[in-house]
């Protein structure tokens, strides 16, 4: 009896020491060596990484409430610049997209594929074959005037679907990446070899070139652009017509930028009208309606400005034919005062002479320099020429020697106030 209890206690005792070893070996490892482990696994960025789901979500930003912009399956690659919190952004895999508006995009006449941004600070959103492009809301960057956009498709409303351009990015939920390694190259040694001489004497002939023989560069010859042939007269669909309207956009741009004198937008205006009255040209029809509305306008200024400048080369002619007319009529009144008056200069009184031989005036020049004395003969020294003094007049009489001042004596029987 006694032995069957001992080997009870026994075998209960053995128990008890195997669950506490099984509870020893199933206890986890800490958070402090997890957060080690996670540190160490994830490379810097960027990285190559592999989707290890199927169907996995492709987002337009890091979380659930941003929209699908595709999904991605088992094994498929993607490239990993960012990260946030438990999301990985991603540059956009194969198929994606994105919207740009097409009001702020003129296509390259010479690449239909290539758009041009026209203005500055133009948004770029995150696109989506799930939801139409003006709900599109997720902003992915912002372009400049200048910067190239790639069509892929057509346009959808008033938006083009473009290449995602450098520098947009998704999301995809990190717990269905994992990275792959990098493979290390194996560097081999180059090896350098010794240059051999060649211990022969070598002769180099050294041929002058012929002046007559060298080739000329012939600069290019750039032909001025007709739009009759760039813009036929009937185009179908409105995606032509918007591609032949944005390259009406670019001319009238360039013909503005010449001087008034050279600008010309007739063949433009052709042009513009065949798109406006295409019923199959939708929105093009309407801006080549507005352009036009803009080119009368522009066709109105160059008009006033043209007539202005005729006004004023009028102008300049009609004061240049007054002033010639003035100095040709100063001219003849000199020539006529001249040959009737003995002299003529400002009228000043004189009281350098004695009493007895009359009453002298002197004539002076603009310099108040006295040219000759004057007195008066007959009826005239009667009257009071007080008041004439500092006036032009002209002095009809004759000219004498003056023995008084060794000078010239004018005696007047008229005096003329000149204006």
């Amino acid at each position: 009896m006694q032995a069957q209890i001992k080997s009870f206690i026994v075998i209960i005792l053995i128990g008890f020491v195997s669950v506490g070893f099984a509870r020893g070996a199933a206890k986890p490892p800490g958070k402090d060596s997890a957060i080690k482990l996670d540190q160490a696994t994830v490379p810097s960025f960027p990285y190559a990484s592999q989707i290890t789901d199927n169907d996995v979500p492709v987002r337009s930003g890091p979380g659930t409430n941003y929209y699908i912009c595709g999904k991605l399956k088992k094994s498929d690659k993607a490239k990993v610049v960012g990260s946030q919190f438990s999301w990985s952004r991603i540059v956009p895999p194969p198929g994606s997209f994105s919207w740009i508006s097409m009001r702020y995009v003129s296509i390259d006449p010479d690449n239909p594929t290539t758009g041009i941004v026209t203005s500055d600070g133009i948004r770029v959103y995150a696109g989506s074959d799930y939801k139409e492009p003006i709900h599109s809301e997720t902003l992915q960057l912002k372009l400049n005037r200048g910067d190239e956009v790639k069509f892929i498709g057509k346009q959808k409303g008033d938006y083009y679907k473009i290449t995602p351009p450098a520098g947009a990015y998704l999301w995809v939920s990190t717990k269905y990446i994992k990275p792959l390694a990098v493979p290390v190259k194996k560097t081999t040694p180059t090896v350098i070899a010794p240059p051999t001489v060649d211990k022969k004497t070598v002769t180099k002939t050294i041929t002058k070139p012929d002046p007559n023989t060298i080739t000329k560069t012939v600069p290019k010859t750039i032909t001025k652009i007709d739009t009759k042939l760039l813009i036929p007269a009937k185009i179908t669909g409105e995606s032509e017509n918007l591609k032949a309207y944005y390259t009406l956009e670019k001319l009238i741009r360039a013909e503005r930028a010449k001087p008034a004198n050279q600008q010309n937008y007739t063949n433009i205006k052709n042009a513009l009208t065949v798109i406006t009255g295409n019923k199959d040209a939708g929105k093009a029809a309407r801006y080549s309606k507005y352009a036009l509305r803009q080119l009368k306008g522009f066709e109105l200024a160059l008009v006033i400005s043209k007539e202005v400048q005729l006004q004023n080369e009028e102008l300049q002619k009609t004061q240049k034919g007054i002033d010639q007319a003035h100095t040709t009529r100063a001219a003849q009144i000199k020539a006529l005062a001249l040959g009737r008056f003995a002299v003529i200069g400002k009228f000043e009184t004189s009281s350098i002479f004695s009493s007895e031989s009359g009453k002298r005036y002197r004539i002076v020049d603009n310099k108040k320099k006295t040219v000759c004395y004057a007195s008066p003969t007959g009826a005239i020294a009667k009257r009071d020429l007080s008041k004439l003094a500092g006036s032009k007049v002209g002095l009809i009489g004759k000219i004498v020697a003056s023995p008084q001042t060794s000078g010239a004596l004018v005696r007047f029987t008229e005096i003329v106030e000149l204006n």
